[in-house]
């Protein structure tokens, strides 16, 4: 797998930034067939610092409808994988520069 498959986009919520700024921990959403391994060696290798751990979960796909007047349409959003990254302490990745 390409590095540039691991990583998709990072999570920017008030949960996430809560994270950065106390635990040191980013989120990223990221591929469904990455590991922990190509995980840190991508965010290591695109931002230049030193993962201490990875953590990661599976968000699962939630069904959705909607109701119209003919009908209701129903459908699932699909799954997605979150990777939850810890940084050695005095570092840190400023994810609003390439905004």
């Amino acid at each position: 797998m390409k590095l540039t498959d691991v990583l998709i986009k990072p999570i920017l919520t008030e949960k996430a930034n809560l994270q950065q700024d106390k635990l040191r921990t980013y989120a990223f959403k990221v591929g469904k067939l990455a590991n922990k391994l190509e995980i840190k060696k991508a965010v290591e290798e695109f931002y230049g610092v030193t993962v201490t751990s990875v953590n990661t979960a599976v968000a699962p796909g939630k069904n959705k409808g909607r109701q119209t007047k003919r009908r209701i349409i129903a459908g699932t959003r699909p799954a997605y994988k979150k990777a939850f990254v810890t940084v050695a302490e005095g570092e840190s990745i400023d994810l609003y520069t390439n905004i």
